[in-house]
């Protein structure tokens, strides 16, 4: 992530559909575990990534370009070659003062995927299309129900996601964020079915003063020996914003 710099982040998809945002909110919408001392004044999962209206700091007629990379080092390549993209969110005032009229360049070339537009939307809509990306890989590949791993996605936000505070360097000062740890799969009765990707481990970070607020996400998991099983993560270009 070019000039952005997140403290303690490790650097390490069938669709979903456009309404994976609300649907993943309401499912998530209990309090997340909190690690911190002023564990009252934690906001939940649901409420940094689904509830906040990310975008009223996107200024009208901005571009948010996040950095993409995925790759794997599983023999024969199930999720496909190593790919680093970027993914634009081209904002335009919407009808209500937080609210974005929003088109998406998603990946470039021969791998540019369908995304969008968005109307008047006051979250940060990158959440989704990534969650999106990555379900319809991580469904293919281990041949999976794409509804019972989304399922897991929401169970995981809202019963096992750990909520702490994080610093991001904007700007060459730091300011306050959050980050949001899971494990979905964990413990789950068909882990044994997952290729060892059941160790899969979701990671947000946000912080308001970002635009967008949304700094990254990664989706990463390791075997038993450390190997790199998957890696997918995305990171606002803080220089292309």
């Amino acid at each position: 992530m070019r000039g952005l710099v997140v403290k303690g982040l490790a650097t390490t998809s069938v669709a979903l559909g456009l309404a994976v945002l609300p649907a993943l909110a309401e499912d998530a919408s209990k309090p997340a575990i909190v690690t911190q001392a002023n564990a009252a004044a934690a906001p939940s999962a649901a409420d940094l990534l689904f509830d906040q209206p990310h975008m009223k700091n996107a200024a009208p007629g901005s571009t948010l370009t996040y950095d993409y990379l995925r790759r794997s080092g599983i023999a024969k390549g199930p999720f496909g070659a190593p790919l680093e993209d970027t993914v634009q969110l081209k904002v335009e005032p919407g009808k209500s003062a937080e609210g974005r009229d929003i088109s998406v360049v998603m990946f470039s070339g021969l791998n540019r995927v369908p995304a969008g537009p968005f109307e008047d939307m006051a979250g940060n809509p990158i959440v989704s299309l990534f969650l999106e990306n990555h379900l319809r890989g991580l469904a293919k590949v281990l041949e999976a129900n794409p509804r019972y791993l989304k399922l897991a996605i929401r169970k995981g936000l809202r019963e096992k996601a750990t909520v702490t505070p994080t610093k991001v360097t904007v700007g060459g000062r730091e300011v306050d964020g959050w980050r949001v740890v899971t494990k979905p799969f964990q413990g789950d009765s068909m882990a044994q079915r997952m290729r060892g990707l059941d160790d899969m481990t979701y990671t947000f970070v946000t912080a308001p003063s970002v635009p967008g607020e949304i700094v990254s996400i990664e989706a990463s998991s390791k075997s038993a020996d450390g190997g790199e099983l998957l890696e997918e993560k995305l990171n606002y270009d803080q220089k292309a914003g």
